[in-house]
């Protein structure tokens, strides 16, 4: 069940997301293609934020980061991290859940070519913020490349001037929680060399040793 509020199913507020959905929808009648709700309990600590739906990942199975490549690379990190358990079959009913963790797009439904518009990322924004809102214990935030690090930094009010993207980089918020930055898991950032799994780990190992820090009592 999705901890904040999502889009309703036919959502029109972006007409070129909707006529997409409606093109998708009558090519692949078997697929979700509907807006993808997060993904997550309300008392996680960690969310983890991406760009927006796969065509044949969560557009596809409703749940987010499952069925593509990127899903592949997230959960079995996730995993590693103790930051979910069970095991990753690629579809929504393959038993995993996420511990202390949730995950939100910035976008929720699935955009052409993977790239949604300035305008389309700024509709879907109240989203994101009903999502930041909902999780009360946040301690820590990993966004999944540039464009959802800028989306968590305006659903917050922080101007993007004043916290860059950079992957690896560790940003400390006005609300307490850190934003971490990491290159998107996607399969041309990792084909290209520009993201390794190590790359990758590095930044859920970033985050695993915050929250542990944070667990700790005080002196």
């Amino acid at each position: 069940m999705p901890f904040d509020v999502s889009p309703p199913r036919d959502c029109q507020a972006c007409p070129r997301l909707a006529q997409f959905r409606a093109k998708n929808r009558a090519e692949h009648p078997d697929w979700r293609n509907e807006p993808v709700e997060s993904w997550g309990r309300s008392d996680a600590r960690l969310l983890i934020v991406g760009l927006a739906p796969g065509l044949r990942g969560a557009n596809r199975t409703g749940r987010p980061f499952t069925g593509d490549f990127a899903g592949d690379l997230l959960y079995e990190t996730l995993l590693a991290y103790g930051f979910a358990k069970g095991v990753y079959r690629a579809r929504p009913d393959d038993g995993l859940d996420l511990v202390d963790c949730a995950i939100v797009n910035a976008v929720r439904c699935v955009p052409p070519q993977n790239k949604p518009t300035p305008q389309e990322i700024a509709t879907c924004r109240p989203y994101l913020v009903e999502a930041i809102v909902a999780l009360k214990a946040l301690e820590a935030i990993v966004a999944l490349g540039r464009i959802a690090h800028e989306s968590v930094l305006r659903a917050q009010g922080i101007g993007l001037s004043a916290l860059p993207f950079a992957h690896g980089a560790a940003h400390p918020l006005p609300s307490g929680a850190v934003l971490f930055d990491s290159y998107h898991c996607s399969r041309y950032n990792t084909n290209t060399g520009v993201l390794t799994q190590k790359m990758f780990a590095d930044v859920f190992a970033a985050a695993r040793g915050h929250l542990t820090r944070k667990a700790r009592p005080a002196g």
